[in-house]
């Protein structure tokens, strides 16, 4: 090939390395196909472990009922009778001798019911027992992708502190492809959850180092804010995408359909990006400096309120994923398809909302945003027990998703602001934090969802869950002016949304020299 046309893909290469752009469509992607893969087995997992369960079980029995039945009709063991009084023979007809079998046999068999009218069919599944057992194990199985998230993160985001973002983005999409094959070829309950929870690794790498990516590309806090609502309208498209797509291909094509189609999704974006990027491209060198340690950032308090505004908005949808659907069976009767569809409102309002606040929440405050939103979350939870069928859902789901769309879309970025504002602009530890708060609400939320509903019902765990995040929402107050430190101040755009506080900390003259003429400056002051 002549070096002219060597040099033109190389300079396209070059080009695609350096856009900040290319960086928020991988993030954009990553998280797409992690949140398709967390719900597209929504609507999946209850239905297939009823059927290979709960029917396996039962029509293995009915074999053994059909040997119970009674033995079909025989003919009489004799046709004739000779008497010895007259010496003849009388004859006896087959028909009579049935007649007098049919009353015998009708003697000993018990009294049948009279003949009615054919029951209505029904699509409500058996096994009442059954489905209330099946809400405790669907919820430890939703629960342990989040378990495992839980542990994985903080090592995640040391490690991004030390060889940057791109190495974890491109281990993240692999474990995310052999967990999608698993999926898709799994039989059994114990199969499915290894699968869930190495899907837990896949998506602490990518997540945790996508957002931190994007928040070291995006350094102005405008543009933050709304690259993140972009990057979390993955997130909900991926939500979105997931349960109906997944509730479809089940119904219609089979089980492992949806799960082949997310692998080879994940297989193209992973060679896409290492086609993209040589080593490490140039936004996400390895940090020469030192970040905050995460144990320090845990420790302060703003940060500790904003992630738990993300922990328990979330929570609320994660203890529905597992109980939604089996409640749907057995009081709405509904097909294998509604299942996931019923969450498409929320998906819906959730891609809305994020993009719509991703930008709005400068404007009017997001600690303001925050609050109305975990206000909202905790009403519409109140509201879904009240639904007698799938379009009584659309309300409250509705409202449910585009209220969390505006909490992620205010908090995600306030938490890169308040490293910013507190501590060292390194991003990989402030996310890992975020996505412990995600994860804890989605483990605490199906495990503890599945043994509620057993104890007290699938109403009063949402009573339970509203009423929580209604209590929350006042404590984003303290997100409105967060004290800063002066030395951050100098490096801070004074046109924020987010008017800080200053404080003033004790230093040795020997941190910060200064010159001689400022010096002179600062006793003029005094």
């Amino acid at each position: 090939m002549p070096p002219a046309e060597e040099e033109v893909p190389r300079g396209w290469l070059a080009a695609g390395r350096a856009s900040r752009r290319l960086v928020l469509v991988v993030v954009f992607v990553a998280l797409l196909l992690d949140n398709m893969l967390l719900t597209v087995v929504v609507p999946i997992v209850p239905t297939f472990l009823y059927t290979t369960e709960y029917e396996a079980t039962n029509s293995s029995a009915a074999p053994a009922q059909a040997e119970l039945a009674p033995p079909a009709l025989k003919a009489p063991p004799f046709s004739s009778l000779f008497s010895y009084f007259d010496n003849t023979t009388v004859t006896i007809s087959d028909s009579t001798s049935a007649m007098d079998t049919v009353n015998r046999t009708k003697s000993i068999l018990p009294p049948q019911p009279p003949p009615s009218t054919p029951p209505v069919p029904s699509s409500c599944p058996e096994g009442e027992e059954f489905l209330t057992e099946e809400n405790v194990r669907v919820g430890l199985l939703f629960a342990s992708k989040a378990l495992v998230q839980l542990v994985v993160n903080p090592f995640v985001g040391l490690l991004t502190n030390r060889i940057g973002y791109h190495i974890p983005m491109f281990i993240g999409f692999t474990i995310m492809f052999l967990s999608t094959i698993m999926f898709a070829f799994s039989g059994t309950y114990t199969l499915l959850f290894i699968a869930r929870a190495l899907q837990g690794i896949g998506s602490s790498f990518s997540s945790v180092a996508g957002l931190g990516m994007l928040a070291s590309v995006y350094t102005d806090d405008f543009e933050r804010g709304n690259a993140m609502g972009i990057a979390l309208g993955g997130l909900a498209l991926g939500v979105l995408v997931g349960a109906p797509f997944g509730s479809v291909m089940y119904e219609f094509v089979g089980k492992s359909a949806p799960f082949l189609v997310l692998a080879l999704l994940a297989l193209l974006d992973g060679g896409e990006k290492w086609l993209l990027a040589d080593v490490t491209p140039p936004f996400v060198t390895p940090q020469s400096t030192k970040g905050t340690p995460v144990t320090t950032l845990l420790r302060d308090p703003y940060i500790l309120v904003a992630a738990g505004a993300l922990c328990f908005s979330n929570m609320g949808v994660a203890m529905l994923e597992p109980t939604l659907p089996i409640w749907m069976m057995q009081t709405m009767c509904s097909p294998k398809w509604q299942l996931g569809m019923a969450f498409l409102p929320a998906s819906i309002s959730y891609l809305i909302g994020t993009n719509l606040f991703g930008v709005l929440a400068n404007k009017m405050g997001r600690w303001l945003c925050s609050l109305i939103g975990m206000a909202v979350v905790g009403i519409s939870l109140l509201c879904v027990p009240l639904a007698k069928n799938i379009y009584g859902l659309i309300g409250p789901n509705g409202g449910l998703g585009f209220a969390i769309g505006m909490v992620d879309s205010s908090m995600m970025p306030t938490m890169g602001y308040l490293v910013d504002l507190r501590h060292t602009s390194i991003y990989g530890n402030v996310y890992a934090i975020a996505d412990v708060a995600f994860c804890m609400g989605f483990a605490i939320g199906p495990s503890m969802g599945g043994a509620i509903v057993r104890a007290i019902g699938f109403p009063g765990l949402m009573i339970i869950i509203g009423v929580i995040n209604v209590a929350y929402a006042p404590l984003c107050w303290f997100l409105r002016n967060p004290p800063a430190k002066e030395e951050k101040m100098a490096i801070l755009s004074q046109e924020c949304p987010m008017q800080p506080r200053s404080y003033s900390t004790q230093k040795t003259p020997h941190d910060l020299p200064l010159a001689d003429e400022s010096d002179v400056e600062a006793e003029e002051e005094e």
